[in-house]
């Protein structure tokens, strides 16, 4: 991780440079439209319109797409509808869909918490795309930054599954976990306790014939 670390306040859509400047560890507040969803359904749903060459309800070219849930208020009369609130889920459970996502949607974002897998990775070094890792436990901040519901699609499924499009002002703070030239925060995290781990070792075993002596 970089020890120059710097904080990117940005605004959607983005170009491939804007990515491209982004490093791990450095930390993003967006502004603009995002579109989420927690929906195992909604992926493969997304995937399959890709592959058959179905446009999306909506266009994600130099967008942001996250695995954050919310819970969508529906419109009452003059009253707009409302999100209630937004929370990070776990990408991983998104690694079979994540890598078709990222190449044929356009995107230039994506996140959630917990990292992609490799062929995730790989996709996003090509297509010049990040992973932002968005703070476990900070729905109160996250929640704070919207400003009104842009749209929903796909609305048979309950609110968390649609695809939800957010107009959001200093969305964040995010972590650079994934940055759009393949390195990764927990690859180096990885490298950094295994690097470790032989050192732990010897004094958990100085520890353990200290104690038998």
């Amino acid at each position: 991780m970089s020890s120059g670390a710097r904080t990117h306040h940005l605004q959607l859509p983005l170009d491939a440079q804007a990515v491209s400047e982004l490093a791990v560890g450095d930390m993003v507040m967006l502004s603009g439209d995002v579109t989420i969803s927690i929906g195992l359904p909604t992926h493969q749903r997304m995937v399959r319109d890709i592959e058959a060459g179905t446009p999306l309800p909506l266009d994600l070219t130099g967008g942001a797409f996250f695995h954050l849930s919310t819970y969508v208020r529906d419109a009452q009369g003059d009253i707009p509808a409302r999100a209630l609130y937004m929370n990070p889920s776990t990408s991983t459970r998104y690694n079979a869909y994540m890598p078709a996502l990222i190449r044929g949607l356009g995107l230039r974002l994506v996140g959630g918490k917990g990292g992609l897998d490799v062929a995730s990775v790989a996709a996003l070094r090509d297509t010049g795309c990040a992973y932002l890792s968005f703070l476990g436990g900070g729905c109160t901040l996250l929640s704070q930054s919207i400003e009104r519901v842009v749209s929903t699609h796909w609305n048979e499924y309950i609110s968390q599954f649609r695809l939800t499009t957010l107009r959001v002002r200093d969305l964040g703070p995010a972590t650079v976990a994934i940055d759009a030239h393949g390195r990764s925060i927990y690859d180096e995290l990885r490298t950094q306790a295994s690097d470790r781990l032989p050192a732990i070792m010897e004094q958990l075993k100085r520890r353990r014939e200290a104690a038998q002596g």
